[in-house]
C-alpha cells in the first residue's frame, strides 16, 4: 500500500507531498492544494492512504482509497 505523507517544509512556507520512503513529488502554497493533490495521486494509485501532518509534523488525520 502507497501512503503519501502531506506535511510542511522546514520553514513552513510550502507544503510538500511525499511518497513514504522517496523525494518529494511536489510542493504547493497551500495544505489544502498539497492535500488535493495527494489525494489524487492516491486515488490513481489504490489502494493507498494520505497522511496529513500539522505544522509541528504530528499526524492529524489518515484517509484511505
Amino acid at each position: 500500500m502507497n501512503r503519501y505523507v502531506v506535511e510542511p517544509n522546514k520553514d513552513a512556507s510550502r507544503w510538500i507531498v511525499t511518497l513514504e520512503g522517496v523525494a518529494p513529488d511536489d510542493s504547493y502554497t497551500s495544505k489544502d492544494g498539497a492535500i488535493a493533490a495527494a489525494e489524487e495521486l492516491a486515488k490513481a494509485n489504490s489502494p493507498s492512504k494520505v497522511v496529513i501532518l500539522d505544522d509541528d509534523h504530528n499526524e492529524v488525520e489518515e484517509r484511505s482509497y
